[in-house]
């Protein structure tokens, strides 16, 4: 931290210097203490032991993703010899350093709670035995699995000076196998890869005295392993380790490489395939001699190899949480119907109750069935024109894309802007864009500079007073399973305004447009850093008046160095700021002279955290937005994002509400300190337990 203060003898302020390094958090070591904090869910014994398995999963993936985007990105940077820094200075050299360091600390404790719960599993009749713990009945009853199901999938590729190193694809685990040749001694290695869409977990025949409870399963690669004489006939098996890659998924479009956009994506979705290795995964037990073979394979450091005490990618135990042992896991939560909704006895009565005023949703407390509906109601209803719709994560078996078509086949003007950079999404995205193109609906792809991150539905409406445009606004994606685990809010209104907004914006998507100023919406690239920089200013002079000042900010990640500047320039002002940053915060609160007027909070549960709300006190008359962005340089200035505004009084409460329960959770909360470092908090002994989301949820049971 930067020790040169000077106070200002007029406004006994502590003159900082704002582009101190030492005043920001480094984006990729905050990720880190955000996956350190799912482990944490895993380690955390209150919670169910299938809810912890989940989260060993969820780890391991979230893991995966962050080598193939953070570190790869890393990588490239220093083998181009880029030294351009972020605002908290670290070289991608030393980032690299201090990732390797956290991550190898945090491998150690994930294998000790993996371990953990694998014996507290077994104890309550759920085993993940090794091959060796079979009975002999057990072992026969796999081997036939083998011989019937698995063996007809692998194909062993040799590697030797006739047979160069076969290709490994990402993120699978490997059998590394040495053999010997008895008649010439000769030593052999082969490479076999598990064969996908196969279950990691195999289940076992039960044993005499088993009850309905119990399960028992053994790891395929570990069958595998056990049955390699039938892969290798006439040859010794000398030994068999695991391996993995992780190859660097983060390419950039090459938008010379195609006429258009979707080939341009797709050719950037085959690249991934053959991305440089990052990180090789092996066993912990592999001797160094098939290591150093992987390790010059693969063209990778020492500094890059991790080893592994369990299997080799603990995401295979999402699977349990198919197993029907609801004691084991959280207690189910059923989605309400808003009040308002239930209503409807019709699906196009859903027109008539919002004319009624706005309506907000809170999922997945309340269901994301009525956005379905209201899709569905705007393709039957004859008064309907025409839908506007843009996607961004759409998910498999989509509703709302069957609302699309058959609206479409109902004769409507269909329009739907489908994002294919979604990362990770751009095949689906590729397939649902063809699907819907078929059936007749008006498709973009979106921009090749630009990611439409929008959440934002029209329906236009033919009614007796004329034209009116019914719109669904929203902070996450239009996804029907994911609007079941994560949080996120959406508002149905009829407002004109927000109406005239609504088709502004698809206008500027769908054709030409320079128009920056709009009557409600917040959108960026264009008005969103202006707007909020004036909204803080405005706070700011509100403090320097002596009245109250308070800013609220709730959303996925806080690391636009501009942006916290000037929460750091508010906070020196008397504004008082609230901020609940569910993964990445690059801010340092709690600097005396600084921020010691800002808390940091970030909760993590059992649903994912994904609603962004902007609070803006403003002397009393709040306001208020939501939308689709966080406070990312690339949300701010790199993609379409829309904010918008909440007006109607009771709503404006609701919301208010919502942010006093989140900011008052003492259970799955855990506080940012200033050295980066996140504190888990708990209540006092005269102070009510509260867990946000189960208040939520026990607020829509008692709806």
């Amino acid at each position: 931290m930067s020790n040169k203060t000077v106070v200002s003898p007029s406004e006994n302020i502590k003159q900082y210097d704002l582009d101190d390094p030492a005043l920001f958090i480094n984006r990729e070591l905050s990720l880190l203490e955000f996956n350190r904090r799912v482990l944490d869910e895993a380690q955390d014994e209150t919670n169910p032991l299938l809810e912890r398995a989940k989260f060993l999963a969820i780890y391991n993936s979230n893991m995966d993703e962050f080598f193939m985007i953070r570190v790869a990105g890393l990588k490239q940077q220093v083998a181009v010899g880029i030294t351009k820094t972020p605002a908290n200075g670290l070289t991608p050299t030393e980032q690299l350093l201090a990732i390797r360091k956290k991550v190898r600390a945090n491998l150690v404790d994930m294998y000790a709670c993996f371990h953990e719960v694998r014996q507290k599993l077994s104890e309550t009749g759920i085993h993940l035995h090794s091959y060796d713990e079979l009975t002999k009945v057990q072992r026969q009853s796999v081997d036939n699995y083998f011989n019937n199901d698995i063996f007809p999938l692998l194909t062993p590729l040799a590697s030797d000076p006739g047979r160069p190193f076969p290709h490994i694809s990402n993120l699978i685990v490997n059998l590394a196998v040495s053999v010997r040749d008895p008649e010439t001694g000769g030593e052999h290695f082969a490479r076999l890869k598990l064969p996908g869409k196969t279950s990691r977990l195999v289940p076992i025949k039960p044993r005499q005295g088993d009850s309905h409870r119990t399960h028992r399963f053994i790891w395929l690669e570990d069958l595998i392993a056990n049955n390699l004489d039938n892969l290798f006939p006439g040859f010794e098996i000398i030994d068999v380790h695991y391996f993995r890659i992780t190859r660097n998924a983060d390419m950039e479009i090459e938008a010379d490489e195609a006429s258009d956009l979707m080939d341009a994506i797709e050719a950037t979705v085959r690249r991934r395939h053959f991305g440089f290795v990052v990180r090789l995964t092996v066993s912990a037990t592999m001797p160094e001699h098939t290591r150093q073979l992987l390790v010059r394979n693969f063209n990778v450091g020492p500094k890059d190899v991790y080893e592994s005490e369990a299997s080799l990618d603990l995401a295979g135990l999402m699977s349990l949480m198919k197993l029907d042992r609801p004691d084991l896991k959280d207690p189910p939560h059923q989605a309400s119907i808003h009040p308002r909704l239930r209503e409807m006895r019709y699906p196009e009565d859903i027109f008539n109750i919002i004319r009624k005023g706005d309506i907000l949703l809170h999922h997945p407390y309340d269901s994301f069935v009525p956005v379905v509906d209201f899709l569905k109601a705007a393709a039957r209803d004859p008064d309907v024109v025409a839908l506007k719709q843009t996607l961004y994560r759409a998910g498999q078996n989509s509703p709302v894309v069957d609302a699309l078509m058959n609206a479409r086949e109902n004769g409507k003007q269909v329009s739907a802007l489908v994002e294919l950079k979604a990362r990770f999404d751009e095949e689906s995205n590729i397939s649902w864009a063809r699907t819907l193109e078929r059936a007749g609906v008006h498709v973009l792809y979106g921009f090749r500079s630009l990611k439409t991150h929008s959440k934002i539905c029209l329906v236009i409406r033919r009614e007796a007073d004329g034209i009116r445009r019914y719109v669904h606004l929203a902070t996450g994606n239009y996804n029907a399973i994911t609007a079941k685990i994560y949080t996120d809010m959406g508002l149905f209104t009829c407002d004109p305004k927000i109406g005239a907004d609504a088709s502004d914006l698809f206008n500027a998507l769908t054709g030409y447009s320079k128009k920056e100023d709009y009557e409600k919406f917040l959108v960026a690239p264009l008005s969103l850093r202006k707007r909020f920089n004036a909204l803080i200013e405005r706070e700011i002079d509100w403090a320097k008046k002596g009245k109250p000042a308070k800013l609220i900010f709730k959303m996925n990640a806080l690391i636009d160095a501009k942006f916290i500047k000037q929460i750091y320039k508010a906070s020196q002002r008397g504004v008082k700021v609230e901020v609940i940053a569910r993964s990445i915060c690059g801010l340092r609160p709690g600097i005396p002279g600084l921020s010691e007027n800002v808390r940091v909070i970030s909760i993590v549960g059992r649903f994912l955290e994904h609603t962004r709300i902007y609070y803006f006190h403003n002397g009393g008359n709040p306001e208020i937005y939501l939308g689709s962005a966080d406070i990312m340089s690339r949300n701010l200035d790199r993609r379409i994002e829309t904010l918008f505004p909440i007006e109607d009084p009771t709503l404006k409460e609701e919301l208010i509400a919502a942010l006093g329960i989140s900011w008052a959770d003492n259970t799955q909360a855990h506080q940012l300190r200033a050295d980066g470092s996140y504190i888990r908090l708990s209540s006092k002994e005269d102070e009510k337990v509260r867990n946000s989301q189960i208040e939520f949820m026990k607020l829509v049971e008692n709806q």
